[in-house]
């Protein structure tokens, strides 16, 4: 899939770094989470439960406006996680808040995040293949 301008591929390479952001965020932020159960016995665990769910929101919100950018031709290069899901669960929880179920939270973080994972590095070696050199390069420069 080739990019419209310059300008449309640095806002989908940066709304593919978001996205990463956001998966690390909430794997990173669930560490000692055993179960939903987790999330409803103690103050810090609805904190963990509410910071969980607005980091969803913003995934799925980044993912909505990847889908917008590529004109809603990257997303069907990658069928095998579904894409309508990650951006229903931010309007799930956008507009539906207190019955947010801390079952599909945890399961969503727990079962769901690595495979999306898979999917944007799978996008960010398809559309930026020169990019992981670049990095590579600026963080160990040869000299």
């Amino acid at each position: 899939m080739e990019l419209e301008s310059t300008e449309i591929a640095a806002q989908v390479y940066e709304t593919l770094k978001n996205i990463n952001l956001a998966i690390s965020r909430l794997q990173n932020r669930s560490v000692g989470i055993t179960s939903a159960n987790d999330y409803l016995t103690s103050p810090t665990g609805m904190e963990k439960l509410d910071a969980a769910c607005m980091v969803l929101i913003a995934l799925g919100e980044s993912v909505k406006t990847l889908d917008k950018l590529t004109e809603k031709k990257l997303l069907p290069t990658y069928p095998s996680v579904d894409w309508k899901g990650v951006m229903g669960v931010r309007d799930v929880i956008a507009h539906h808040y207190f019955e947010v179920d801390p079952d599909a939270v945890f399961d969503i973080i727990k079962n769901d995040l690595d495979p999306l994972k898979k999917a944007i590095d799978f996008f960010m070696e398809q559309l930026f293949p020169k990019m992981k050199e670049i990095v590579k390069d600026n963080v160990n420069p040869k000299h």
